[in-house]
């Protein structure tokens, strides 16, 4: 039998995945029922609510209490909590009374993290910037397995290089940081076979692993890598890309759109182009109703046809509403 602090501690793990019969419990753990009992009375004189119910499908479970006690995390769910925590203190979320609890509880979790878990979060913490907050849009969320981001940030911590795999196309790259924008993950990197930058969209590496070729940091592409990662994915980086002529100072332009939406270049005085993109002509659409500005379409020719639709729509809108 398992000392009386390590089995309460286990039969606490095991209430938190699921409800569990009395009898079930006592066989995982190796213990008589009346032991069982003697440990579920000691978690709720810590302040666990256990809840017991009788019947076939009856058992005990982990309920909700009038107090906050302890949690107990796994390996994986203290990483997971910590990375959270801290990207979600980084980005700031404009809730006053949220970032400082942000703070504390990160400082909790970091306290008491064994060694080799504090290096991995401090690994993807350090290698990773957070992107701009940004408008909703329709693209599908593109998530990484954890295992991915825990290669690339060692590798970029060590200055190691990375074999990745994308379209069938293997390539060692220097990588340098981890970007995290809309829900979506991207490598700055710099391409040893294209020789050239990239930003990669994570998601899309169906392999990654380590190359253990140390490598010297050259000049960065941009000082502010975030700015060459939405650059990058405005104009290569996604389904449907646009350019639009914008009848405004380019300035003027810049201060009206949130970073997400594109790149802006200065024609003239009056004149701005907007490099655009999205996983839909719908997006894009809304992103230009928007700017609260005179534009126009080059390109593609399918905006230019979806817009048109849709002031027809409009335009037939209105007339119903006068007649």
């Amino acid at each position: 039998m398992a000392p009386t602090t390590t089995r309460v501690l286990r039969l606490l793990s095991l209430l938190q995945d699921r409800s569990h019969t009395g009898r079930e419990l006592a066989e995982r753990l190796g213990v008589t029922e009346r032991t069982l009992r003697k440990d579920i009375q000691r978690l709720r004189e810590l302040g666990y609510p256990v809840h017991a119910t009788r019947g076939a499908v009856g058992g005990y479970r982990i309920g909700q209490g009038a107090n906050m006690p302890p949690l107990l995390l796994d390996d994986d769910e203290a990483v997971a909590v910590a990375l959270a925590v801290g990207l979600a203190e980084d980005g700031s979320t404009g809730i006053a009374d949220i970032d400082a609890s942000l703070t504390r509880a990160l400082a909790k979790l970091q306290q008491i993290l064994p060694k080799r878990l504090q290096r991995k979060v401090t690994a993807l913490r350090s290698a990773t910037a957070v992107g701009p907050a940004t408008v909703g849009s329709r693209e599908p969320d593109a998530p990484v397995p954890a295992a991915t981001l825990t290669v690339v940030a060692g590798a970029i911590r060590d200055g190691a290089t990375l074999s990745v795999t994308r379209a069938d196309i293997e390539t060692e790259v220097e990588p340098y940081r981890l970007i995290s924008w809309r829900r979506r993950w991207f490598l700055v990197a710099y391409d040893l076979g294209a020789h050239a930058w990239r930003a990669l969209p994570v998601a899309d590496l169906t392999r990654v692993r380590s190359a253990s070729r140390r490598f010297a940091a050259r000049s960065l592409p941009d000082d502010d890598l975030v700015a060459f990662v939405l650059r990058e994915v405005a104009q290569t980086g996604w389904k449907v890309h646009a350019r639009v002529t914008v009848l405004a100072p380019a300035e003027t332009v810049i201060a009206r759109i949130n970073p997400a939406v594109g790149v802006v270049e200065a024609v003239d005085s009056h004149t701005s182009v907007l490099v655009t993109g999205a996983d839909a002509l719908e997006t894009i659409a809304i992103y230009l109703s928007m700017l609260m500005m005179d534009f126009r379409v080059d390109g593609p020719p399918e905006l230019v046809a979806h817009i048109r639709t849709l002031a027809r729509r409009y335009t037939q809108a209105l007339d119903d509403q006068v007649n």
